[in-house]
């Protein structure tokens, strides 16, 4: 069995992949390790953990979780993989940082979007961007995954396809994104207290956010075209689910039926991105619990865009499923294992 080991267990990324290893057919029981709740027991922080046999919460010590853990997930806030990935990777170790430090290839761009201190270069080079639908040959032979961020997830899989193509203007991309609140993390703070959450929807970070470089990065890695975006996120009164809502001005005249056929025809390979007919519009709720990603194709003919919508369940394929289908990937295991196959629903 597959010895796995979560950093940063005390999270809602970290009790998510708890909850998904645990119906793994490969993987142990998982070591958790947290910096703050030494000795503890996890059911007395998460009730809901109750009588699922898990160990004590363990002490952040390198060299012991290298020597006890076959593969390490980092789910961690920004600034702590990039001090620990390193020093993991000195073992045989594999590390699947959940976090943002390991995604921009830049320093000074992760310092100016981050605020912290970036990781050496060194392992930011060996780091390989886990979105495995376009760089599933690379995870394949990775040792260290950085583990795309939620927005991104939902934005590039449904934007990539096109942007691949001579069909749009390259300059016009819009990301209207709009998120549920586990994505904040469980730590409290006023913008996401029930009084000023609930019954609201807001933007924040608007021409800010830290996902925006790594949008474009990843669209000019796979393109050769660098290009900015416009990325808006908001903040709704649910706890889990993203919808990004992606707009681009088309500088050909494609109909409907090519729009979507080619997106078939891209993802008819991909157990866990769903095209669905023509003019739909998916919900967070149709993948909550589940990877999946949805994506949905409208064609306005009077302003000659694409407006391309896409949801994922944040916590999943937006961080642990996403995580431990790199997991799968890197370790020879069957793609979809471990992972849900049917969302939960309402």
């Amino acid at each position: 069995m597959l010895r796995a080991g979560i950093i940063g267990a005390t999270g809602y990324g970290g009790v998510e992949l708890i909850r998904l290893l645990s119906m793994h057919s490969e993987v142990g029981t998982p070591r958790v390790y947290s910096s703050s709740s030494e000795g503890t027991a996890l059911a007395s922080l998460f009730p809901h953990l109750h009588q699922v046999e898990l160990p004590l919460l363990e002490s952040i010590d390198v060299p012991s979780i290298a020597e006890n853990n076959d593969v390490v997930f980092l789910a961690t806030p920004a600034g702590v993989s990039a001090q620990l990935t390193p020093q993991l990777l000195q073992t045989n170790v594999k590390v699947i940082d959940l976090s943002g430090d390991l995604r921009l290839n830049s320093a000074e761009q992760y310092q100016a979007w981050y605020k912290k201190q970036p990781a050496d270069a060194q392992t930011v080079e060996q780091a390989v961007y886990g979105l495995p639908e376009y760089n599933r040959e690379l995870v394949k032979q990775a040792q260290v995954i950085a583990n795309p961020g939620c927005y991104p997830t939902a934005t590039l899989l449904g934007l990539l396809p096109l942007a691949k193509t001579d069909w749009v203007d390259p300059d016009t991309w819009i990301i209207d994104a709009k998120s549920g609140v586990s994505g904040a993390g469980r730590g409290v703070s006023l913008g996401v207290h029930y009084g000023e959450l609930n019954e609201s929807i807001n933007a924040y970070k608007v021409g800010q956010h830290q996902h925006t470089p790594e949008i474009e990065q990843v669209i000019q890695e796979q393109t050769g075209k660098a290009l900015l975006v416009q990325f808006t996120p908001h903040l709704v009164p649910m706890t889990r689910g993203i919808l990004a809502t992606t707009y681009v001005k088309l500088k050909k005249q494609v109909s409907a039926a090519e729009l979507q056929e080619y997106y078939e025809s891209v993802y008819k390979d991909e157990p866990f991105v769903r095209i669905r007919p023509f003019g739909s519009h998916p919900r967070t709720k149709e993948v909550s619990g589940s990877n999946f990603c949805d994506i949905a194709l409208h064609l306005d003919e009077r302003t000659g865009r694409v407006i391309i919508l896409s949801v994922i369940d944040n916590l999943i394929k937006g961080a642990a499923g996403q995580a431990i289908q790199n997991m799968n990937i890197m370790c020879g295991f069957e793609e979809t294992a471990g992972l849900p196959k049917v969302p939960l629903y309402p």
